[in-house]
């Protein structure tokens, strides 16, 4: 049962990284009249299709578990310590490939904690089978794939709490709100910011659009190419629009901060 639990989550895993795969080819696409911003947003649910697929074989493993627990049965163990071995080489060396990309991309960081623990579940399977073959304790069996359930969940919500973030245009991780407000404001002949977004095009691109008041009006493009270059350098924000307005009074309908 530890090896079916291994093994489900490694075919999660290969399917994982065929939905990544197909992500990344779609976000380079070039946009289209009708995709204006190609498909880059594609990324974002290849995150979320990864973290459902994750649930699902979290749900169909804790069963068979479960079921195993009540009615146990022989386990082959020497087989159990084999497989293991080769899982934990395999697992490891693909988690390596992914190593240096995870701190950019959701979907890279998925893959790299999806094949370390599954490197590291392997491992567990190694010492069950360790323990039944010198016990004869074949619950230890259902009982690691349990423990093999937990650490796949642990994993799983980050990654699904993370990428529901991005699906609903929240600010991603990393981009202080508050910070860009005050770096905006700061501005020179900017009195006022209103109408403040920022959102993931994709899981490693930004945008932002903000409503600028500045009395005197835009110095020029310069200020706007300084401006951009700001936000990409300190925040990583590659896309921004900004509006320059005059008047900091009611004629922006968008100028309450619950409007949207």
């Amino acid at each position: 049962m530890a090896l079916v639990a291994d093994a489900g989550h490694n075919l999660s895993d290969v399917l994982a990284l065929l939905i990544a795969w197909g992500a990344s080819t779609l976000a380079a696409r070039p946009p289209s009249a009708r995709f204006t911003y190609g498909f880059k947003s594609s990324s974002i649910l290849a995150a979320l299709a990864n973290a459902a697929l994750l649930l699902i074989a979290l749900g169909a493993i804790t069963i068979e578990t479960l079921h195993r627990l009540i009615a146990p049965a022989p386990v082959a163990a020497d087989t159990m310590i084999i497989v293991a071995l080769v899982g934990i080489v395999i697992n490891t060396a693909t988690a390596l490939l992914f190593l240096r990309g995870r701190d950019h991309d959701l979907n890279v960081r998925g893959a790299f904690l999806h094949m370390a623990a599954d490197a590291a579940v392997s491992a567990g399977v190694v010492l069950a089978g360790l323990l039944i073959r010198d016990t004869g304790l074949w619950w230890i069996d259902p009982a690691t794939s349990l423990a093999i359930v937990a650490v796949i969940a642990w994993g799983t919500w980050g990654l699904l709490k993370d990428s529901l973030r991005l699906g609903l245009l929240g600010v991603p991780p990393g981009i202080d709100q508050a910070r860009v407000r005050e770096v905006l404001t700061a501005l020179p002949g900017v009195s006022a910011v209103h109408d403040l977004h920022i959102w993931p095009m994709s899981t490693t691109e930004t945008a932002l659009t903000a409503h600028l008041v500045m009395p005197e009006g835009c110095p020029g493009d310069t200020f706007l190419h300084d401006l951009a270059h700001r936000l990409e350098h300190d925040f990583g924000i590659g896309h921004a629009t900004v509006q320059i307005e005059r008047q900091a009074d009611a004629s922006c309908a968008l100028a309450a901060d619950h409007v949207v």
